[in-house]
């Protein structure tokens, strides 16, 4: 796929995780819209949508994610019990599923 095509596939998709993340913690930031991958061929990042936590000495971050973990939006830092309640109403309302695993977030 040409790297414009999948940037902009890739940007739609960040902004409507971006738009989800948004509803729940009052603001989000965009993050990656292209995968990395081994074989130098441009990819938008998935479709489906995750949320994952990441827990840092500021407190919590909530990210939407693609399949494979790969950020499509964050908000961030949040207190356990905001996070908690946070990931209620995500899971509730979008059934959404936990992603397990290595989240590649933008550095």
């Amino acid at each position: 796929m040409q790297y414009f095509t999948a940037l902009k596939i890739g940007e739609k998709r960040v902004k409507s995780a971006q738009d989800i993340l948004k509803a729940y913690t009052g603001s989000a930031m965009p993050a990656l819209a292209l995968k990395d991958n081994k074989s130098d061929q441009w990819e938008p990042v998935g479709e489906e949508n995750f949320y994952g936590v990441v827990k840092e000495s500021n407190g919590y971050m909530i990210v939407i994610c693609d399949k494979n973990g790969i950020a499509k939006s964050l908000a961030n830092w949040f207190t356990e019990e905001e996070r908690i309640n946070i990931v209620a109403k995500i899971k509730s309302e979008h059934a959404m599923e936990e992603y397990v695993g290595r989240l590649s977030l933008p550095v």
